[in-house]
């Protein structure tokens, strides 16, 4: 079975052809970052046009790549929420009128499952049930995950996503966007204990987020070291210092929740994915923590872990097994959720 895999939720512009589900043949990206950039996050109309200008370059690309020709594709999988409205709409209309000229089926995808089951590109051997963490720019849910296509959503912020917190930090630093990447650099040379900012556990047995204090944290003590320091030198000399500090209280949280819900349900497997899944101290002590739990941590490799092609691609092959497919009329979704 071979699937063509479209996504273009937000500012990236993916095609991937899939075999059989994780056979990946090709997986073809195109940033949008360097547009953005200079606006300090994402313009939704800008990301929209040029959805529009690249995207059947893409998939071009992504098809010559496979080595494969245009009729040997069985369906077309397309993500359709949840994302910026526009660019939704250019991957989903590409995504029919491809169907419809072959006459071969389309899945609509949620974006979510896609970072939910990109862990199997890996062809890891994950036992269900297990929880999952997605953690990225727009979402941090926590999930019990019975089997493909069965989401309990178990927890979710309440504020602010992590990616979302670690972008607004960046910002207020000083950095460039997307500010993520950045501070996960910066903070490798930093002390990590220079800050002690609030780590907002709500309470012990809540498997919801939040990180909008710690943003609020983190605005009081540059404003009071740009205030009582000598002029702003002394802010620049500790970012490092600071981004480190601010990385752990994300991270601390995030591994703590996740470990209580692993725990509550008894699983023995943990999947983290999303675009902050490639944070190098998530990563670190997510696996040291599950490592004296006896618990066994599945995370993609980065390539897997940002948006991408393949993840729409493989969620779409089980959609395609299941006979889930979608019809012409299938409309964008931008508040799309995913779980019972």
């Amino acid at each position: 079975m071979l699937i063509l895999g479209i996504e273009t939720s937000c500012d990236e512009t993916a095609a991937a052809l899939v075999s059989d589900g994780n056979d990946v043949l090709s997986d073809i990206l195109f940033s949008q970052s360097e547009i953005h950039g200079r606006y300090g996050g994402v313009v939704p109309e800008l990301a929209c046009r040029r959805h529009i200008e690249i995207i059947d370059k893409v998939a071009t690309s992504a098809i010559e790549t496979a080595g494969i020709k245009t009729g040997e594709i069985d369906a077309v999988s397309v993500t359709h929420g949840p994302g910026l409205v526009g660019a939704l709409l250019v991957g989903v209309s590409f995504a029919k009128s491809f169907a419809y000229s072959l006459g071969i089926p389309m899945m609509g995808v949620n974006h979510l499952e896609g970072h939910l089951l990109s862990v199997f590109l890996e062809k890891e051997d994950i036992i269900f049930p297990f929880v999952a963490l997605i953690v990225s720019g727009g979402h941090t849910n926590l999930y019990y995950v019975r089997d493909t296509g069965h989401y309990t959503l178990l927890g979710r912020t309440m504020d602010d996503a992590a990616g979302e917190a670690f972008d607004k930090a960046a910002k207020m630093l000083g950095l460039e966007y997307p500010g993520g990447p950045l501070i996960d650099r910066l903070a490798k040379s930093g002390d990590p204990e220079y800050i002690r900012f609030p780590r907002a556990y709500l309470s012990r047995e809540s498997l919801d987020f939040s990180f909008s204090g710690l943003k609020t944290a983190l605005l009081n003590h540059i404003n009071n070291d740009t205030l009582y320091g000598s002029e702003r030198n002394r802010l620049s000399v500790r970012i490092p210092d600071i981004a480190a500090s601010f990385q752990q209280a994300i991270v601390d949280v995030l591994v703590e929740k996740t470990m209580l819900a692993a725990n509550k349900y008894n699983v023995k497997d943990v999947v983290v994915a999303g675009g902050v899944a490639v944070n190098s101290m998530l990563r670190d002590k997510m696996g040291s923590r599950g490592n004296s739990e006896g618990i066994r941590i599945h995370i993609p490799r980065p390539r897997y872990c940002t948006d991408n092609g393949a993840m729409i691609a493989l969620a779409g092959h089980h959609h395609f097994r299941n006979k889930r497919f979608s019809s012409l009329d299938l409309a964008p979704v931008a508040n799309l959720t995913l779980g019972e």
